[in-house]
């Protein structure tokens, strides 16, 4: 498709992207903002049959349903490295690109996962809600648990894994990590039993990707970690049993956690919100403006690539 064309193509967005992106496909396309629309089915049946591109954000991605109502799709393009909430077997049939934004959010989940792992483990949400409600020196916090030096247990050796592993090193950490196969060029300890892992380490961080959907921390994986244990997640809500997160929180089986994801977002469990030695984001671990930038950037190239008649550069394969 030449470039002059492209003001012709109906784009949906599911989600806001970054103004400069935003300015961008508003000026080569035809765009409709499904997530601002007060009816958004009027809106699908009004321009559904047209809509060639989609662009989403990982964790909304595109449901069977909304997908199947797009007859003309040519690419969804995912601002984020998760597919999980794409059927990508759907997707190929139907001969639709499915982009991502691979590589350049790396740096900034993993500094969340660190930051988790300190706001947790020192209970710096406490010692701020204390100061802000004009409570220091009147109730005393308990004491925190020391980050340097303890044992990170690392789910999923990526590209996300191995950048917490470096930040990691740098606190004296000893690492180790579970992985569907071994790394040895990684030099850290394998495991290759996750509750032998949870059962060996302080911290537990999540940074395995969720295709399969299956929850992997379960109740046993908790009661592997124990109560001087911490899970962090950077990952997917859905890798976690939530309820069984919850009783153990609840029931001081495990110390704490630190969470920026959730397995019904935007809706975090009551329980998880009141808990003192819980840590909570609002899913943004990417969510600084230069990787952003760069994520929308990545889908504009994937966009203009497509319908230049071209294979996207960050197009997922389906294994």
């Amino acid at each position: 498709m030449p470039h002059d064309n492209r003001a012709t193509i109906d784009l949906l967005l599911t989600q806001p992207v970054p103004d400069a992106i935003d300015d961008v496909l508003m000026r080569e396309y035809r765009v409709h903002r499904l997530y601002q629309h007060a009816h958004p089915q009027r809106l699908l049946d009004e321009v559904g049959g047209r809509i060639r591109g989609v662009v989403t954000g990982g964790a909304k991605g595109l449901p069977n349903a909304l997908m199947d109502q797009l007859p003309a799709l040519e690419i969804i393009a995912i601002s984020g490295i998760g597919t999980d909430a794409v059927d990508l077997a759907r997707a190929a049939e139907r001969n639709i690109h499915v982009t991502t934004t691979p590589g350049v959010l790396t740096d900034d989940v993993a500094d969340m996962a660190i930051g988790l792992i300190i706001a947790t483990l020192r209970r710096l949400g406490e010692g701020e809600r204390l100061v802000r409600d004009g409570l220091w020196g009147t109730v005393n916090l308990a004491l925190a648990r020391k980050v340097s030096g303890i044992d990170l247990g690392i789910v999923g050796l990526g590209r996300v894994g191995q950048a917490i592993a470096r930040r990691a090193a740098a606190f004296d950490m000893r690492i180790a990590y579970c992985d569907r196969q071994e790394k040895p060029e990684s030099g850290y300890r394998y495991v290759s039993d996750l509750r032998e892992l949870a059962r060996s380490v302080d911290v537990l961080v999540l940074a395995a990707s969720a295709d399969d959907g299956k929850a992997i921390v379960t109740r046993e994986v908790l009661e592997a970690l124990g109560p001087q244990g911490y899970l962090i997640n950077v990952a997917r809500g859905k890798l976690v049993d939530e309820q069984a997160l919850v009783e153990a929180l609840r029931e001081q089986r495990i110390a704490g956690a630190g969470l920026d994801v959730f397995v019904d977002e935007p809706n975090v469990p009551p329980a998880l919100r009141d808990l003192a030695q819980v840590s909570l984001q609002p899913h943004r671990a990417s969510a600084t403006l230069q990787t952003r930038q760069e994520m929308g950037q990545i889908v504009l190239d994937n966009l203009a690539a497509c319908f230049r008649g071209e294979l996207p550069p960050q197009r997922v394969t389906r294994t």
